[in-house]
């Protein structure tokens, strides 16, 4: 039973562009917010973007921002991370997350987000 699929990963060089989707099943399951983690082999998952549906509001991760772009499409019940300017260092499995309520931990934590994608491998070479 998945709940959010993801795609667009692959093998880039650095300075290339990549675009990740993620489709959620159920638009309920998504209704509060969505985002995209990250982890690099040997490191925790972090985290790297976000939008919340209403509002449309958009949160980055220091390290990605100005490179990355979250978005949404209400129609497909999908967002997409446009990622742009990619470096050796942006080579983790990217993990689509979804949640349909608010919970203290906040949009950075992945505790936020109950229902969670297969993950998809992003390389970046140098």
């Amino acid at each position: 039973q998945v709940q959010l699929v993801e795609s667009g990963g692959g093998l880039v060089q650095a300075g290339g562009s990549l675009r990740l989707s993620c489709a959620a099943s159920r638009r309920t399951i998504s209704d509060y917010a969505m985002a995209w983690f990250r982890q690099a082999p040997g490191k925790e998952r972090e985290f790297a973007a976000a939008v919340f549906w209403s509002g449309g509001n958009t949160y980055y991760a220091d390290s990605v921002k100005g490179r990355f772009t979250i978005s949404r499409d209400n129609a497909k019940n999908t967002v997409y991370l446009q990622m742009n300017s990619l470096k050796p260092e942006d080579t983790a499995v990217y993990y689509c997350a979804a949640a349909s309520v608010y919970t203290s931990s906040g949009y950075y934590s992945d505790s936020m987000y109950p229902y969670w994608g297969q993950g998809t491998q992003v390389t970046v070479s140098s």
